[in-house]
């Protein structure tokens, strides 16, 4: 999966109910073609505690941004943190 789509994931994409899905399907920004990706337990269980932490439902940016001219963190942040 590319930055720019992981940036762009919302909370309904990887959990409902509170719970963590085990796979989940997006369609990529690029090719436009959907992808489907398997979350494993532990990244399950880290979402869902970053979704609790961050007060997040499910139409909200799974990243956001601490900006409020920009949705969600950008792929040049992604690449900082990554890197860092």
């Amino acid at each position: 999966m590319r930055g720019c789509d992981l940036m762009a994931l919302h909370v309904s994409d990887v959990a409902h109910g509170g719970h963590g899905l085990a796979r989940a399907t997006v369609v990529q920004r690029k090719t436009k073609q959907p992808v489907r990706f398997e979350l494993t337990d532990q990244t399950r269980a880290t979402v869902g505690a970053w979704i609790v932490a961050e007060n997040l439902s499910g139409d909200d940016d799974l990243f956001p941004s601490r900006l409020t001219a920009s949705p969600h963190l950008s792929t040049r942040q992604y690449a900082r943190i990554v890197k860092s």
